[in-house]
C-alpha cells in the first residue's frame, strides 16, 4: 500500500470524525430538502442525493477499513509488548493473530479450561489470582 494512501486516509478519517464535518453533511442534506419544491421533487433532484450518498458511502467503507486495520495492528503490537514484558507470561501468545485457526483454538481451549477452573475456585470461596504454572 502506498505511503501516500495511509497518510491521506489518516487525515481524512480525522477530518470526517469531527463535529463540524457532521454539521456540514447535515447542512447539505437540509439544503437538498429545501430545494425539493424548487425542483418539483424531480427524479434528477432525487438522483443528486442518491448519487452523492452512494459515492461517499463507497469511499467511507475503504476509509473505515483502513482506520480499523491500523488501530487493530497497533493494539496487537501493544498487547504483544505487554506479554513480552510480563514475567511468567507465555511468549507463544505473541503474534497469536497470525496463527492458523486450529492453533488459535488450542490456545482458546486451554484458557477456557483455566477460566472454568478459576470460576469453580471462586464459587468454593477460593482465589482466582494464580498463574497457569501454579
Amino acid at each position: 500500500m502506498p505511503a501516500g494512501y495511509s497518510s491521506i486516509a489518516k487525515r481524512v478519517s480525522r477530518w470526517t470524525g469531527k463535529p463540524m464535518t457532521f454539521l456540514l453533511a447535515l447542512g447539505i442534506i437540509l439544503l437538498w430538502i429545501v430545494t425539493g419544491p424548487i425542483f418539483g421533487f424531480s427524479d434528477t433532484w432525487q438522483l443528486v442525493i442518491n448519487t452523492g450518498t452512494t459515492i461517499v458511502t463507497f469511499l467511507m467503507v475503504f476509509l473505515i477499513q483502513n482506520t480499523q486495520n491500523r488501530d487493530t495492528a497497533a493494539l496487537q503490537l501493544k498487547l504483544d509488548e505487554l506479554i513480552r514484558a510480563t514475567q511468567g507470561a507465555h511468549n507463544a501468545l505473541l503474534d497469536l493473530e497470525e496463527l492458523e485457526e486450529r492453533q488459535q483454538e488450542a490456545f482458546r481451549s486451554r484458557y477456557e479450561r483455566l477460566a472454568m477452573e478459576a470460576r469453580r475456585k471462586l464459587a468454593e470461596g477460593g482465589a482466582d489470582t494464580d498463574t497457569p504454572e501454579s
